[in-house]
């Protein structure tokens, strides 16, 4: 029955309500006769007004159609056709007045009125009944999820009345901690005691709780949260009525985090300014393009207005959602957005995609970047960062490309892990690439934790809140430099407009930032207070759980410290020293053979040789 009526256009839907309504005109007389008085019976009086009736449900079917009565959905009739039904049966009974006085059929006037009356109780049931049957079907053919409604005040009743009809949510009872309102009735749902909350989940499939108690603090709510959970119970809070009306998602209550709170300076200036120009009209490839920085690179170069931006990238999936993006953001512009599927790491692919598209300008962001994940996986880090690395400037170099400009990190200065090593080293060859080749313009941009990006800090800690905590750090003195996504692409483009080759520009990123107190302000931000000895009562613990393989409790920017201003505020170019062309190629020789033999120990040692401050042997070992 359900496929049948979901098949109706809305005009087939109405003839059937149309006709309906028809039908009861008949049936909405016979009992006005019936509980009429009358001296004659109840179908004799009918039978002596069916002349009069086709006459009647020629005008029923006027008025109707005129007020657009057929038209108006079930689920929408309470709200809007309920006057209008009343101004229908009004217009029947001044018709039935007329028609029976025409026709000499003598009947009271209280009973025309009396018809009206029952016409119009009549099409009113007879729409509630429809709507009460088609919800049964529907429900019993798509069921919905049962939720218990935390909290039984005027909000949670409120939530209950807008969750009575909703398609997918069925509310079966309130929890209230209020001894006043347990095991009285409140919409038809019952109300409980949160010490029951155990078996009503048993007992009634239910798998969701719905906090709905906006006058009880954050904390409170996030006690209770967590003691839901401890159930396996999805708990969910509804900031506004109007979200759920609309059928929006449910929100959870942790609180977005603007990233510049947490920066312990102001943010830099981001606008590009006469940079542009070195972007405007080009053809620009940046690699890693799907990643935070990349995908951020895009929309700034975008903004440029080059002529093309070929988008470089690993994996699918990144590079199908920043190439749709991009395709948005450009839309009308005449800029031409290609997405290219490959690895850096890959000679022939490079050099073709560069010269098919005679690319001018090269960003490289593509890299391992997450410590522990290539402290675990030392070759794989090291083939894709260095080798990657020289594998994409050299290409760039062999073609013609205008300017080459490598996305580095301070980890890369004086590292105690594999990946700052690798980048380190991928500074090194491109600043023996840019003594040898003229033509292109090599330059390397290097700077702190990006707030905001995939798997940086702020992020996982807002993750861990999430689930109730514990946040952990490595280690109460660690402190980081911090700057944001739009600062860091404005830094690399920047820079790529100033180098004159074999540049190291670094940022004023003012003074590191203590990972323990950023994790006490990302709790706050969120609504949460710490739990620790002199707040036992907190909602979120801060464990502290030992620095991790190869981390440093703080990191640098430079290696000598002596640093040369440009013009731009705030972007200095850092003097430090090069390896030669030989050392290069020895470095290079050695790491091949130690990834050719898959030999992580062989590829420590190569990097503790050439690497300044890179940790010994034993540091990178995993533990048991």
């Amino acid at each position: 029955m359900l496929k049948l009526l979901s098949s109706l256009s809305r005009r087939q839907r109405g003839y059937v309500f149309l006709a309906i309504d028809l039908l009861l005109i008949p049936l909405a007389l016979l009992f006005t006769y019936t509980v009429q008085s009358l001296p004659i019976s109840p179908l004799e009086a009918l039978w002596q007004t069916m002349p009069s009736l086709p006459y009647l449900m020629a005008i029923a079917i006027a008025v109707s159609w005129w007020l657009g009565l057929p038209m108006v959905q079930l689920n929408a009739y309470e709200r809007h056709a309920v006057a209008r039904t009343a101004m229908l049966a009004g217009v029947l009974v001044v018709a039935s007045t007329g028609l029976s006085q025409i026709s000499a059929q003598e009947l009271p006037l209280g009973t025309h009125v009396m018809f009206g009356i029952s016409y119009f109780l009549f099409v009113v049931c007879s729409r509630v009944f429809l709507l009460q049957v088609v919800t049964m079907i529907y429900r019993r053919a798509r069921p919905r999820r049962r939720v218990l409604i935390y909290g039984a005040g005027t909000t949670g009743t409120q939530l209950a009345q807008a969750l009575r009809n909703h398609d997918g949510i069925d509310p079966v009872a309130f929890v209230d901690d209020n001894t006043s309102l347990q095991g009285m009735t409140l919409l038809g749902l019952p109300v409980f005691p949160p010490a029951q909350i155990a078996k009503l989940v048993n007992d009634r499939n239910i798998n969701r709780v719905l906090l709905a108690m906006p006058s009880l603090s954050q904390p409170k709510q996030a006690q209770i949260a967590r003691r839901l959970q401890k159930m396996r119970l999805e708990v969910q809070t509804l900031p506004s009525f109007a979200q759920l009306i609309g059928e929006e998602a449910l929100v959870d209550k942790l609180t977005p985090v603007a990233p510049q709170n947490f920066l312990g300076r102001k943010s830099a200036d981001v606008t590009l300014g006469d940079a542009v120009t070195s972007y405007q009209g080009r053809v620009v490839l940046v690699s890693g393009a799907g990643g935070s920085i990349g995908s951020e690179l895009c929309r700034q170069v975008l903004a440029c207005q080059p002529a093309k931006i070929v988008l470089y990238e690993l994996s699918e999936l990144a590079l199908y959602t920043v190439h749709q993006e991009l395709v948005q953001l450009a839309e009308g512009g005449h800029i031409d957005i290609v997405p290219v599927l490959g690895s850096v790491t890959d000679p022939r692919q490079v050099r073709k995609v560069l010269s098919d598209h005679r690319v001018q300008v090269v960003l490289h962001a593509a890299a391992y970047k997450h410590v522990p994940l290539v402290e675990a996986n030392p070759l794989p880090g090291l083939a894709n960062n260095v080798f990657g690395t020289q594998t994409l400037a050299r290409e760039a170099a062999e073609v013609g490309v205008e300017r080459f400009i490598l996305v580095s990190s301070d980890k890369a200065v004086r590292p105690t892990n594999v990946m700052g090593a690798s980048k380190r080293l991928a500074e090194l060859v491109v600043q023996d690439l840019a003594t040898r080749h003229e033509d292109t313009i090599f330059t390397m941009v290097r700077f702190g934790n990006v707030l905001g990006s995939s798997g940086s800090v702020v992020p996982l800690f807002q993750e861990q809140i999430s689930r109730g905590g514990p946040v952990t750090v490595t280690d109460i003195r660690v402190r980081r430099f911090f700057m944001t996504i739009s600062e860091a692409v404005q830094l690399v483009l920047k820079a790529g407009s100033e180098a004159r080759g074999g540049e190291v520009f670094v940022l004023d990123m003012g003074k590191p930032v203590s990972i323990l107190q950023l994790a006490r302000q990302v709790i706050e931000s969120a609504g949460y207070t710490v739990r620790d000895g002199d707040h036992p009562e907190g909602d979120i613990d801060i464990e502290i759980i030992g620095l991790r393989p190869g981390e440093k409790i703080e990191e640098e920017l430079t290696l000598s410290g002596d640093l040369i201003g440009t013009r731009y505020q705030k972007i200095f170019c850092a003097r430090e020293e090069r390896l030669s062309e030989i050392e290069v190629a020895a470095v290079l020789r050695g790491l091949r053979h130690a990834l050719a033999a898959s030999d992580e120990d062989a590829a420590r040692m190569v990097v503790a040789r050439w690497v300044e401050g890179f940790a010994r042997l034993e540091t990178g070992r995993k533990t048991s």
